[in-house]
């Protein structure tokens, strides 16, 4: 009997939550990180039980963010040579019955799923959260992914873009993709209490002065150098405003140096991570993402969500939450002055931006909600599980059929 019958006769007997594995390999605290959260913390305990796999450090950033009652498995997985990893994974695989792996991004699926594979874990899900622009050479043709896709049952995409990547660069069966877009970390919007000046002096920024926020690692994805270089020119129109960098990454240096070398120090400002971005978002006169490449942006989200304008870059996903002109302003990605411009306007017409915000928030908040995402994702799971019930139940019967005419057959 299959791993996967078995189960169907457990829950037939004595019907018990759909235990999902999440996996994620990375060792940062990023937006597909916070996607994971969100879905560990939302989904319905009376039909899921959610556990985590994650590497130490993330574990620890996580920290008491996870629900108590989600079961944490720290391990190393990110390469062949992680055994120690591969078989701790399996181990709890085994142990916990999971019923549901599933990946968060390419590389934690590339090698977990094989690994729910080999210990026959009935469904495996991957999530793809956005373009791999990183593929050079024989990386660029997809082999690697066409081959480990078989492990796969079903993947996820956040956004129509990231579906249509998969499709076309990937060759992945259309009918295997399902679009579940992204939400944003802050369910509600905050009750914004005091002035503007005040809510500014409370982070530690002059009340008077223009606040630009840009959340977001400091990686190569990110863009923050074209945000630098755009404030030469923001600053000769608004030389009183502030830039600040949310997040941490390994070009931390390199962008404080950048900073340095053009006399932006008095400008452009370092916070490091922050669990408490929506107070800077609610603070703010204006977000920006500079980004190279995003699958569905949660920094954008988030800003929206909180109702604070945004100038973006047309990459990938984004201008699925940015209308152009409508819930915030799209520029190229790299061209620093139509990034500079953009800032400029938004700081100059505050009604103009402002008209943007709320629009961008009513539709954030209407179609990219957390419950949304979560009521998704649990009738995703729910109908991948009774499709699978459903082969398990077809193939037992042929079982039964066939032994029965062997059974019934002259000798």
């Amino acid at each position: 009997m299959s791993v996967l019958q078995a189960a169907c006769n457990r829950r037939a007997m004595n019907p018990q939550p759909i235990s999902v594995l999440m996996f994620s390999n990375t060792p940062v605290r990023g937006g597909a990180e916070e996607h994971i959260l969100q879905l560990l913390t939302g989904l319905d305990r009376k039909q899921f039980r959610p556990s985590l796999a994650c590497t130490p450090e993330l574990a620890r950033l996580l920290g008491s963010d996870l629900p108590k009652d989600v079961q944490v498995c720290k391990l190393l997985l990110d390469g062949p040579a992680d055994l120690r990893g591969a078989l701790r994974l399996s181990a709890f695989l085994r142990k916990h019955r999971i019923h549901i792996l599933h990946s968060h991004m390419f590389r934690a699926s590339l090698f977990a799923s094989p690994i729910g594979r080999i210990n026959r874990v009935p469904v495996i899900v991957e999530t793809a959260h956005v373009r791999e622009v990183w593929r050079k050479g024989w990386k660029a043709s997809f082999l690697v992914d066409r081959v480990a896709s078989k492990c796969v049952d079903r993947t996820i995409a956040v956004s129509n873009a990231i579906a249509r990547y998969l499709i076309e660069c990937k060759g992945i069966a259309k009918n295997k993709i399902t679009v579940i877009p992204t939400a944003p970390a802050i369910a509600t919007p905050a009750v914004k209490g005091g002035s503007a000046a005040e809510r500014k002096c409370s982070l530690g920024v002059s009340g008077i002065d223009p606040l630009i926020v840009l959340a977001g690692r400091l990686e190569p994805q990110k863009g923050h150098w074209v945000a630098i270089e755009s404030m030469v020119a923001v600053l000769k129109e608004f030389p009183r405003a502030q830039l600040v960098f949310l997040g941490e990454g390994s070009l931390s240096c390199q962008l404080e140096q950048l900073v340095q070398s053009k006399q932006l120090g008095a400008n452009i400002r370092f916070a490091g991570y922050q669990r408490n971005v929506r107070d800077w978002f609610a603070a703010a006169d204006l977000s920006i993402l500079p980004s190279f490449y995003e699958g569905l942006p949660m920094t954008a989200l988030e800003s929206l969500a909180e109702g604070c304008p945004i100038v973006a870059t047309a990459v990938d996903g984004t201008p699925e939450v940015i209308r152009d002109g409508e819930t915030g302003i799209l520029v190229p990605s790299g061209d620093s002055v139509q990034l500079g411009r953009a800032i400029c306007l938004m700081l100059r017409d505050r009604e103009f931006a402002q008209r943007t915000a709320l629009a961008g928030q009513r539709n954030v908040l209407e179609n990219f909600s957390i419950d949304k995402l979560i009521a998704r994702t649990q009738e995703f799971y729910s109908r991948i599980w009774e499709h699978n019930l459903r082969k398990a139940n077809s193939r037992s019967a042929l079982q039964v059929s066939l032994a029965t005419n062997r059974s019934n057959s002259p000798s």
